[in-house]
């Protein structure tokens, strides 16, 4: 009855002894797991970003990592390594749904704490190169949350641990993520050259030689990073890398945070270096078929390659269109907040309308109905 209370959100403030629990449990203040005193009103941007599925995902969480704690102390065995697993894997499918938050961050950072904890206890060398890699894996999410919401100063933080922590763990696919947000990061910082060296120092992992899912992921990141840099022919080379590996990849069992590509990914990239090349009838191309073949559960995903969309029909003077097609993205994101980096391309799309067409019906309309919308963050 008590979890369903915090579920429901109808506790939102749990009893002393229980929040001293939680906080054990968890080595996160109640306030930061999104509890708020009793007639308090938070005014902080991560309380505000709280929604149910996040809610559901915390505690999940918090139900996992205290059933070890219980009772006496136990040998630290796959049983562990299964459980942070399943916990992750329930992380990366709130990220699918939403997107970035700091709630998300906090719960994966809380996952990679009790991934270190419990290898400083005693187990074999296997299983202590299995929690090193749930570590970093976990912290890779923790940055990866970070990106989504353009808080790049954290997501760097993170981005550093996580590529220690794949070393020590001894997996190059832990190492090919952690090289791969680097490059998104660092596209966002507008270091484009940092970007490309990032996405090649991808492609140069074990992970890319041995896996081509791997290797199509890396080549396609260093094509967004050239195109970034309006260098063609290096990005249309690399796209061309990528559909070859990725056209020799197989339905191998592989980590659930690589889940989100396939060919609608490749295809959602594809628009990405088109529109940054000028090729906006391309990019609108490759933005449908994106959104023809991507899997239902991807709601941001669909929402971010829908605003994509929007953008290619500006930059071809289709200005009625574009608008309408946001409205899909809206859609999609109703009742969740808003991710940075979906936030961020609605407002390249404001800015650009503005500068194309800044005295038709469709951009006041649209400016009216929606720049409260992409600029929210809940």
């Amino acid at each position: 009855r008590t979890v369903f209370r915090w579920l429901s959100g109808e506790s939102r403030w749990p009893q002393a002894r229980l929040r001293r629990a939680l906080e054990t449990v968890t080595g996160v203040a109640a306030r930061d797991l999104g509890f708020v005193p009793r007639g308090h009103h938070s005014t902080e941007a991560e309380h505000d970003q709280e929604t149910p599925m996040l809610r559901r995902t915390l505690i999940t969480g918090i139900a996992a990592a205290a059933a070890p704690l219980a009772g006496t102390r136990h040998s630290v065995g796959s049983a562990d390594v299964i459980r942070l697993r399943n916990g992750l894997d329930t992380l990366m499918a709130a990220d699918d749904a939403q997107g970035g938050s700091t709630t998300l961050e906090r719960a994966a950072l809380a996952g990679a704490r009790d991934g270190l904890a419990l290898q400083q206890r005693g187990a074999t060398d296997r299983v202590r190169l299995r929690l090193f890699s749930l570590a970093a894996n976990y912290t890779a999410t923790a940055a990866w949350s970070c990106i989504d919401a353009r808080r790049l100063d954290q997501a760097e933080e993170h981005l550093k641990v996580a590529l220690q922590l794949a070393g020590m763990a001894k997996d190059s696919e832990a190492a090919m993520r952690v090289w791969n947000s680097t490059a998104m990061l660092a596209h966002q910082r507008g270091r484009h050259t940092g970007a490309v060296a990032a996405a090649q120092a991808a492609q140069s992992t074990t992970a890319c030689r041995r896996d081509p899912l791997y290797a199509s992921l890396a080549h396609a990141r260093t094509a967004v990073s050239h195109a970034n840099r309006r260098a063609r022919q290096p990005a249309l080379r690399s796209l061309g890398q990528a559909g070859e590996a990725l056209g020799k990849a197989h339905g191998e069992a592989r980590p659930s945070w690589i889940a989100f590509y396939g060919p609608a990914e490749l295809h959602a990239l594809t628009a990405i270096v088109r529109d940054r090349l000028g090729d906006a009838a391309e990019s609108e191309a490759a933005s449908h078929r994106a959104l023809s073949v991507l899997p239902v559960p991807f709601r941001r995903n669909r929402a971010l390659a829908t605003s994509r969309l929007a953008l290619a029909q500006l930059h071809q003077g289709d200005i009625g269109q574009a608008c309408a097609t946001t409205e899909d993205a809206f859609r999609l994101m109703r009742g969740a907040p808003l991710p940075g980096r979906m936030r961020t391309l609605l407002g390249d799309f404001h800015r650009d309308l503005i500068s194309t067409a800044p005295s038709t019906t469709e951009a006041r309309e649209w400016a009216d109905r929606h720049r409260t919308e992409w600029s929210r963050t809940a």
